[in-house]
């Protein structure tokens, strides 16, 4: 078995030579309850940057311990068990997998879940029909008010990563008459606009963000899906029409800042959101689990029947996992960021 650990976890920029890949070797008889499963694919994201401090700044989050085992978003095949849930074969995944090719975990912590639900794209159980998808679902849905008829114009930041290439379009399929992204570079924006059905993209690192803000959203803005806060996010708010919404998804651009989630907000921004009756409320996605099974199945219909497109930047092999949640957290990835371990 190879697994990896954490090394270090303070404020900061994360390089790859804060995990570090190891051999270890599984003990070969399972207790009750217990499978060996086989790693099939792995996720990195960004509230994981979160974890590598010694407060998380979430309740719901635990921070990984210094020289063990790093665990995320998994998916992989039962090799054996001795749960009654379980038979081998068994597509499983799980939040919390460790990053290992191998593992013994609970049968009863994992969810069985069927291939046809995305075609056979098993690494689509960590995204688009994962956790990441009902994040972008549900968020519109409980946070963005999005209402068909409406004439509401949507802009997504982080828009080309797993959750905001997601949100745009459900915001799309759910109404919006504009959706517009913003990324960081040309080769997103093109992205966003020819293969996802994005009205416009904008890249923040080349283009004026409020001048172009205000030409492609000519009649303002109603709902802002926010994934990466700090000054793009200001810049976004103040051009916010009166009883719009923020969906607090994520604040990417300050994970390596010491500051609470979520982070505090200039008097500027404060006085427009309260002066035009904006609401900006955190969403969480657990808080609404209730609703993940209907909202799975609909975000399996929309991906095979290819009104949701899908976009994955796949990585090779369980060694290259501290290099791909590097790149990651610098925008490296188009879509999710998933590491195939094995067949």
């Amino acid at each position: 078995m190879l697994n990896i650990l954490v090394l270090a976890g303070k404020n900061g920029t994360p390089v790859p030579e804060n995990f570090r890949l190891e051999n270890s070797t599984l003990t070969a008889d399972l207790e009750d309850g217990e499978v060996l499963v086989r790693t099939l694919y792995l996720s990195v994201d960004p509230y994981m940057r979160c974890r590598m401090n010694e407060d998380t700044g979430a309740g719901y989050l635990t921070p990984w311990l210094l020289s063990e085992c790093v665990d995320g978003g998994g998916v992989g095949v039962v090799e054996s068990s001795r749960c009654a849930g379980c038979t081998k074969g068994d597509v499983v995944t799980n939040f919390n997998w460790p990053w290992q090719t191998h593992a013994v975990m609970k049968g009863s912590l994992l969810q069985k879940v069927h291939p046809q639900l995305v075609d056979g794209h098993l690494s689509y159980f960590l995204g688009a029909v994962g956790i990441t998808g009902l994040t972008a679902l549900l968020g519109v849905r409980e946070k963005g008010n999005v209402t068909k008829g409406a004439n509401q114009t949507m802009v997504v930041s982080g828009a080309a990563g797993a959750c905001g290439s997601i949100a745009g379009q459900i915001g799309r399929l759910d109404g919006c008459v504009r959706v517009v992204g913003i990324s960081g570079s040309d080769e997103k924006c093109r992205a966003l606009v020819e293969d996802l059905g994005f009205d416009a993209a904008i890249n923040y690192r080349q283009e004026d963000i409020p001048a172009r803000l205000k030409e492609r959203c000519p009649q303002g803005i109603d709902v802002y899906f926010d994934n990466v806060g700090g000054d793009i996010s200001d810049t976004v708010i103040k051009q916010m029409n009166t009883g719009g919404h923020v969906i607090l998804c994520g604040q990417i651009s300050q994970y390596n800042k010491d500051v609470p989630y979520p982070p505090p907000l200039s008097e500027e921004i404060q006085e427009a959101l309260q002066s035009k009756n904006i609401t900006r409320e955190r969403f969480m996605v657990l808080n609404y689990m209730n609703k993940a099974d209907s909202a799975l199945c609909e975000l399996s219909q929309w991906v095979k029947s290819g009104q949701i497109k899908v976009l994955e930047s796949v990585v090779d092999g369980i060694e290259n996992m501290g290099d791909a949640f590097c790149s990651m957290m610098k925008g490296g990835n188009t879509g999710k960021q998933i590491i195939k371990i094995s067949e």
